[in-house]
């Protein structure tokens, strides 16, 4: 037997392959399904069950794909309707790959459909639960989301369901049953998950919050306590794991077609394409097309891309490194952005060695920024961290416009004044600076290295405050 535990970190997410003489089974796959099929081929073996947990809400998942391509049978849990082929389990149900059995556990609370998979071994023993989104380590699946796709629910209903599931479904289990679960930290499915991905589940019962004594009105009103307005694309991504979506060999093949900057140029001038800039923050400061905006490959991409850009239909034309173009709209297609069509062939290089217009941005030192700190103690220092992180630690005087909902409080900002804006180390800084620019907000300054180098330069006042239990 093997089990495969397939992190990927940029979505705190948690997929996992399961082989048993010959037999194999994928548990909420990413969109690209390849690795998967590559495994199962590499083992010799047959995948015979896609299992979801359950509907998920943070990214699009592969069991569609993975179906199609291996003729491996979907498996939800009880209650979930898809609008596709798919084995809904009973409760308790007992599924076989080749000498072990997964039994299905009915998990409701993060959502109604949720469901564990409890692994026996092939001597009889119950070794590993694959918990989704019910239980994770350090924390349990939010009981909020469910209710925007399902109108009779309420958050306080699914947090009753969730504490009955975990109470009478979970810590039955034996303390050495080993936990699998869907996502680590990072992920905004729960809100104080652990950097581990995996547990016992005896420490969990001894350490996790949710997991203590306590009532259920207790439970309610602890795993609700604190939850942020979960990112707007959540909804769109639940009604793409039940009715279904574009395979993602069309998404990819639509939207690695290279373009001349010529042809670019004119399909953004024609549509209303969003001109995304995936480099570096301080590489893309130095020099970019006017009006695009920058998301960095190399970070939290897919959850700040799902996060900012407020039409998951929206067509999007990419400016990225070169070499990169392909892994970049896989991972746009992971959290349901099928419209890329087209990307910069050469990059920016080639758009300026064009004589294309070009456009940059401010970016000024921590040394710069003390400077002009002296000739002008009221400067607007902008941070645009989290209101937790904001809360905990800032620069004295500063305003805090968190990037996570600047689509709801641009208007705070004043284009009439100068800011100079930070985030923790200038990723976000960048993001937030280049989406008010396009928007003709001209008189916005990065500050390199973000409030880390501020700290460390010791130059400046910092305030130190107990963050509230509300914020996030």
């Amino acid at each position: 037997m093997k089990i495969e535990q397939i992190y990927t970190g940029c979505l705190a997410q948690g997929a996992y392959y399961i082989e048993s003489n010959g037999e194999a089974v994928v548990i909420d796959p990413l969109r690209e399904v390849q690795p998967y099929i590559e495994k199962a081929t590499k083992d010799g073996a047959t995948i015979k069950y896609v299992l979801e947990t359950h509907f998920h809400a943070d990214f699009v998942s592969g069991h569609l794909d993975l179906a199609e391509k291996t003729g491996a049978t979907i498996v939800f849990g009880p209650t979930a309707k898809p609008n596709f082929k798919a084995h809904i389990a009973a409760d308790n149900e007992m599924l076989t790959i080749g000498n072990i059995k997964i039994k299905v556990i009915h998990t409701p609370g993060h959502t109604m459909e949720s469901t564990c998979y409890l692994l026996i071994d092939e001597n009889g023993k119950e070794t590993s639960l694959f918990t989704g989104d019910t239980l994770f380590i350090g924390d349990v699946g939010r009981p909020d989301l469910a209710q925007k796709v399902v109108a009779d629910l309420t958050q306080e209903k699914l947090a009753a369901h969730l504490y009955d599931s975990l109470h009478h479904k979970i810590m039955p289990l034996a303390d050495d049953i080993i936990v699998y679960p869907a996502h680590g930290a990072g992920s905004a499915c729960g809100k104080n998950m652990s950097k581990e991905t995996f547990d016992t589940l005896g420490n969990q019962k001894q350490t996790n919050y949710a997991l203590q004594p306590m009532t259920k009105e207790a439970f309610i009103e602890k795993v609700l306590d604190g939850l942020m307005p979960p990112p707007a694309y959540f909804p769109e991504n639940v009604l793409m794991n039940i009715k279904g979506y574009e395979s993602i060999d069309r998404v990819l093949d639509k939207g690695t077609k290279a373009l001349s900057p010529e042809a670019f140029e004119t399909i953004a001038n024609e549509t209303d394409a969003l001109l995304l800039d995936t480099r570096d923050a301080q590489t893309f400061a130095k020099g970019f097309i006017p009006n695009s905006i920058n998301i960095g490959i190399d970070g939290n991409f897919a959850p700040w891309a799902g996060a900012l850009i407020p039409n998951i239909q929206q067509a999007i034309l990419l400016i990225a490194d070169e070499g990169r173009e392909e892994e970049i709209v896989t991972r746009l297609a992971r959290v349901g952005y099928d419209n890329t069509i087209g990307f910069l062939k050469g990059g920016f290089d080639a758009w300026k060695n064009a004589g294309k217009e070009t456009d940059h941005i401010t970016s000024i030192s921590v040394d710069e920024l003390e400077n002009r700190l002296a000739q002008n103690p009221d400067l607007n220092i902008l941070d645009v961290r989290k209101n937790s992180e904001h809360y905990s630690e800032h620069v004295i005087g500063s305003e805090n416009i968190a990037l996570d909902y600047i689509n709801q409080h641009i208007s705070e900002v004043d284009k009439n004044k100068t800011y100079y804006v930070h985030c923790a180390g200038g990723y976000r800084s960048m993001i937030f600076i280049s989406i008010l620019k396009a928007r003709g907000y001209e008189q916005l300054i990065d500050i390199q290295g973000g409030f880390s180098a501020i700290k460390a330069s010791g130059k400046f006042a910092v305030s130190n405050y107990v963050c509230p239990s509300t914020m996030l």
